[in-house]
Formats: structure tokens, C-alpha cells, sequence
């Protein structure tokens, strides 16, 4: 029974269902930048060029390679790395601020404490 147990305190931990949480929306996040590239990016880059980035094809020995498909990945995973880092280091100068804040000298309980303490030493 105590393996049991301390699964269920590990599971349960806030970490890991932060971790469960987070994983969910990265999920949810990634379907809706491959929609925008599906659906916006690639069919306005494709009338640039004429065609839709994912036509784009070559036939090697009969072998049929979509590489289109694949710069179409491409720009996918700059997408959602761009969106992360800007993220990321917005949350980093927040806690940056939080941490520079100066912090207040002593309370004046504790100053004229520590003042009584000075007069004693001498």
C-alpha cells in the first residue's frame, strides 16, 4: 500500500498537475498556430508565389517528397518559439523588477531595537 500511496502524493503535487495544465494549453496552442498557418499564412504566401507552399513536390526515383509540407513545420515551429520567447522574457523583466525592488530598511520597532542593543555594547 505505500507505493500506492506515494504515487498518489507525487501525482497530486502541485508541480506535476501544473506541468499536466501547462502541457494541455501548449497542445491547444500549437492547434490554433497550425491553423493560422494553414489557413492564413500559407494560402496568402501561396498567392504570392502562385501556388500554395504545400503543392510543392519532387519526384525522386518515384518517390514523392513533400518538402513544402515540411518548410509549411517550418514556419509552424518559428510561430510558436517566437510567442515563447516573448512570453518568457516578459514573465523574466517582471521578476527581474520584483527582485531589484529596494527593500525597506528596518521597521522603527526594530531600529530603535537595535539602537537600545548598540547602547548596551558600549
Amino acid at each position: 500500500m505505500g507505493f500506492f500511496k506515494e504515487f498518489k502524493d507525487f501525482a497530486v503535487k502541485g508541480n506535476v498537475m501544473d506541468l499536466a495544465i501547462a502541457v494541455i494549453i501548449g497542445a491547444a496552442f500549437g492547434k490554433i498556430i497550425t491553423a493560422l498557418v494553414d489557413n492564413i499564412l500559407m494560402p496568402v504566401i501561396g498567392s504570392l508565389l502562385g501556388k500554395g507552399i504545400d503543392t510543392w513536390v519532387t519526384d525522386i526515383n518515384g518517390v514523392v517528397v513533400k518538402y513544402g509540407l515540411f518548410l509549411q513545420a517550418i514556419i509552424d515551429f518559428l510561430i510558436v518559439a517566437l510567442v515563447l520567447f516573448i512570453i518568457i522574457k516578459a514573465m523574466n523583466s517582471t521578476k527581474k523588477k520584483q527582485v531589484d525592488a529596494p527593500t525597506a530598511g528596518p521597521s522603527t520597532t526594530d531600529a530603535l531595537l537595535m539602537e537600545i542593543r548598540d547602547s548596551l555594547k558600549k
